[in-house]
């Protein structure tokens, strides 16, 4: 465990540092240019941003199943967390044509799109309009394909390691080695 220590810390550093680099970039991004005003530009460049991470997520994936690269963990977190962003931006963008009620801020929607990410739908926040319901609908089609596919993907290959490194150090997966006997007196005192 303890080789494991120091990228332990790197893995938790850089999934921390690239979640607050993406939480920056999200609250501070200029998202008031797309909407209603620009709605076609809208659209393809939100279409674009998804199928990029579509891709990206394919490939992280396939490495992860073919156990090819290093770090698998940190590029598959990251991008989970650039997919949220991304919906949430286009939640934010969506809601300045009213398409939803009770969505008001960038933070109502990063919070819509956790939610549904969650499938716990509280129903304080809900999509009124068309454009709104297709967009939850492709979120959700796209947590169940390519975020499911990608974490179980990633479980697997951690389970292997684990299941590989007990293996290599004698003992079966899950155990911990046992404290040896100190020798003592024997059952007479």
């Amino acid at each position: 465990m303890e080789s494991w220590t120091p990228k332990l810390i790197r893995g938790v550093a850089s999934v921390v540092g690239g979640f607050a680099a993406l939480m920056i970039g999200y609250f501070t991004l200029p998202l008031e240019f797309f909407g209603p005003e620009r709605p076609a530009l809208s659209w393809i460049v939100f279409g674009a941003a998804l199928t990029v991470l579509t891709v990206l997520l394919l490939r992280k994936t396939l490495q992860v199943l073919t156990q090819v690269g290093g770090r698998p963990g940190v590029g598959l977190a990251f991008l989970i967390m650039l997919s949220m962003v991304t919906f949430s931006a286009g939640y934010f963008v969506l809601s300045r044509d009213n398409q939803f009620d009770g969505l008001h801020s960038r933070l109502d929607a990063f919070y819509f799109t956790v939610i549904t990410l969650s499938t716990v739908g509280y129903g304080d926040i809900t999509p009124s309009g068309d454009e709104a319901r297709v967009v939850v609908i492709l979120q959700i089609f796209y947590n169940f394909v390519f975020l499911a596919a990608a974490a179980g993907s990633l479980s697997n290959r951690v389970r292997s390691q684990i299941s590989a490194r007990a293996r290599g150090s004698g003992r079966p997966p899950g155990r911990e080695p046992e404290a040896e006997a100190e020798p003592g007196p024997g059952p007479d005192g």
